[in-house]
């Protein structure tokens, strides 16, 4: 009895500790913190949210504190950014101070702070300059990276064919076809849809996305001490990542032993060539692990947010078949049957333009961004946020401002459009990402989906099984990522 009251005792002065912890850290000298819900010891705000939708979650915390809030995830503080006003002030207007790299244990545990999307400081600057680079010379944003995509939504477009109209799940489909560019630019060549590795990649991407977006990894984010010891579906979404990070191991391999110094010919050369160059310099990043890791990012960032938006994409048109009828009337005023759809076809195309930064805006599939953490003591509306405190800009909250002139929770593609019906840019529009950490690969995915998109509703009148009216539109999962709900379509060929 004595040794249990004892352990009480240490357990209460434990969480006391924590909590004057807690209170000294929201308190601190050098500044006001944005207002929030007072912290539990250990717990943090836990239990003022829900992990089933913690979007949601925060969303009405946002209702009743502002744009502007402190919460705690367990012991992380953490500034919530709500609405278009708050996320530009911080992440465009104050860039540099909002470009740090908060860490997201259900995702950055696999990478170690290696590689692009989870790193900070000079690896950061230093992979980040790099990719871009090099990126931009194999093509990205020029008419080669163009052709490539179009010979791929050709073959996308025979892979619908193959079906001959019966319902099939596009979801697979979709990610070898987007995934396929990524390949083209960081291993030098695209595989065949039936490749077995190839196969099996795509679906670890795909399971990887699916599973780190469940309730099991939002609680891994908040308590990664504790659920790490604790069995559950959380472990999958790493197991996937050992198995692309041992995909990407193997081309290294293949890549290092025909290597010629002289000539690279994709990213994966380019940088084993750096590497060699700065062997002696104990300030470079480029070492093994960060190679490895970048190109996870790449083929994650590329091929998950394009791939789900396509499927999103491709939902609505099911959802909204008068929406569709006007997409084929505009493509075949435009582009016509005989030709295959080019990136210079966007400006006389306002409303497929409009239709397809509303399936972003709408689709909303990354809510919550990825974290960003304060590189230095920020002076923001009035509040001090500490150096190092994580940054979320909900970004659901921007797609979603009430501002806009028409229901936000509708798909409509009249908000992009003026009263002549010419395209126009919403200026709260940031689909991925913004400031400092915007995506490398941006011109590029706008690039992929106009593409992908045009080329099969040119081929194509995509049909559901079921009426419209029973289509949802409601995420199989919200957490880091929106994942849409699975669903068939038959693809009937349009004939002249």
């Amino acid at each position: 009895m004595e040794l249990l009251s004892g352990s009480l005792f240490l357990l209460l002065c434990v969480c006391g500790v924590l909590f004057l912890g807690l209170g000294w850290k929201g308190k601190g000298g050098k500044g006001r913190l944005p207002p929030g819900p007072t912290p539990l010891p250990i717990l943090g705000n836990f239990l003022q949210l829900d992990p089933n939708n913690m979007l949601r979650s925060l969303e009405k915390l946002g209702e009743a504190y502002g744009s502007v809030f402190t919460v705690y995830l367990g012991l992380q503080r953490v500034v919530v950014l709500c609405g278009y006003k708050a996320v530009k002030e911080a992440l465009v207007d104050q860039a540099e101070d909002f470009s740090g790299r908060g860490q997201l244990p259900s995702f950055s545990k696999d990478f170690n702070e290696h590689g692009v999307v989870f790193a900070n400081g000079d690896r950061w600057r230093q992979l980040r300059r790099f990719s871009l680079t090099t990126l931009r010379n194999f093509g990205m944003g020029k008419r080669s990276i163009e052709e490539r995509i179009q010979e791929e939504a050709q073959c996308l477009a025979e892979e619908f064919h193959k079906t001959q109209g019966t319902p099939f799940d596009p979801t697979f489909i979709l990610s070898r076809a987007v995934s396929n560019i990524i390949c083209s630019i960081v291993f030098g060549n695209r595989f065949q849809y039936d490749d077995e590795k190839f196969l099996t990649l795509n679906n670890l991407i795909t399971e990887r996305f699916r599973v780190g977006s469940l309730p099991p990894s939002q609680l891994y984010n908040i308590f990664p001490e504790i659920m790490e010891k604790i069995p559950g579906s959380h472990h999958a979404a790493s197991k996937c990542s050992q198995g692309i990070i041992r995909f990407i191991e193997e081309r290294i391999k293949m890549q290092q032993a025909s290597l010629d110094p002289s000539d690279p010919h994709n990213y994966i050369d380019c940088f084993l060539v750096k590497m060699d160059q700065e062997k002696n310099n104990p300030a470079s990043e480029f070492c093994m692990e960060n190679l490895v890791m970048t190109t996870f990012n790449l083929f994650f960032a590329g091929t998950e947010t394009i791939g789900t938006t396509l499927r999103y994409g491709f939902l609505t048109m099911l959802k909204y078949p008068q929406i569709q009828e006007k997409l084929h009337e505009e493509i075949d005023r435009v582009i016509g049957r005989d030709r295959i759809p080019a990136t210079e076809d966007r400006n006389k195309m306002p409303y497929t333009e409009a239709v397809l930064h509303e399936i972003q805006r709408f689709s909303d599939i990354l809510p919550m961004s990825l974290p960003h953490a304060a590189t230095k003591d920020i002076n923001f509306k009035g509040y001090v946020i500490p150096k190092g405190t994580y940054i979320y800009p909900l970004l659901s909250s921007v797609h979603y401002d009430s501002e806009e002139h028409s229901n936000p929770q509708e798909f409509d593609p009249g908000r992009f459009l003026d009263s002549q019906g010419c395209f126009k840019k919403v200026e709260a529009f940031m689909p991925f990402s913004a400031g400092k950490r915007i995506c490398m690969g941006e011109g590029l995915a706008r690039m992929e989906l106009f593409l992908f998109f045009t080329t099969i509703l040119q081929a194509f009148t995509l049909q559901s099984p079921v009426p419209p009216s029973q289509i949802s539109l409601a995420p199989a999962a919200v957490g880091v990522g929106k994942v849409p709900p699975k669903y068939q379509l038959s693809a009937s060929w349009r004939q002249h």
